[in-house]
């Protein structure tokens, strides 16, 4: 692959003009993917108040909020690596809640957070209606190859070394599943733009996949 080195404030602002590039009619749904070593909620924070500033509406949005309950996500024990990488996520709910409501025709009527995972059980959080062109961040691990429907994914790799180095030690057991998942959905190939994160001070933005 070849990146082009780019500074962590010119990326944000990068990203920002490409969703703003969207029709200011349309709702824009965005997925900031990597695994939690590549931080892609800071990424996703980042991008709030720029987007604000070009007079977007934005809306924040985790896939931490939408895992499935603990008898369903932790049934084959809390370290499975492929239960982690096909059963956590509650794909169906995010796609009900939040990305199908913003999907052209759709309402606008989101539900910002669905489980909280820590207590077991639902949020009981409100609907929010976002106004047509605004834009949903939502920043998350594992998302792409799932059929979500994202309007723009932005893929945040790091290498197998860099990301074995800098995930927590009670973690380790999800290398195996981040390795499946760069074989199986390829985030770095069907991603709208990708992000190598090695060293998160100085961010590359890919050039070519060589695909």
């Amino acid at each position: 692959m070849r990146a082009r080195p780019v500074s962590l404030p010119l990326l944000v602002e990068e990203i920002a003009d490409r969703i703003t590039a969207a029709p200011d009619e349309s709702w824009v749904r965005v997925a900031v993917d990597g695994a939690p070593a590549a931080d892609p909620g800071r990424l996703a924070d980042d991008l709030v108040a720029p987007l604000r500033l070009r007079g977007r509406e934005v809306l924040r949005v985790s896939a931490a909020d939408f895992l499935r309950p603990a008898s369903l996500r932790l049934e084959f024990g809390r370290t499975d690596p492929d239960a982690f990488y096909t059963d956590w996520l509650d794909a169906g709910a995010l796609v009900r809640e939040v990305l199908g409501p913003l999907a052209p025709g759709g309402t606008g009527r989101v539900l910002p957070t669905l489980w909280d995972s820590a207590r077991d059980r639902a949020t009981r959080a409100a609907y929010i209606t976002l106004p047509p062109g605004a834009v949903l961040l939502l920043d998350g691990t594992l998302l792409l190859g799932r059929d979500l429907p994202f309007d723009l994914a932005v893929h945040l790799a790091l290498s197998e070394a860099a990301l074995a180095r800098r995930t927590l030690a009670e973690h380790a057991w999800r290398l195996s599943a981040y390795t499946r998942y760069e074989h199986e959905a390829r985030p770095s190939y069907v991603a709208d733009i990708v992000v190598r994160v090695d060293d998160p001070r100085h961010p590359a933005v890919v050039t070519d996949t060589g695909s």
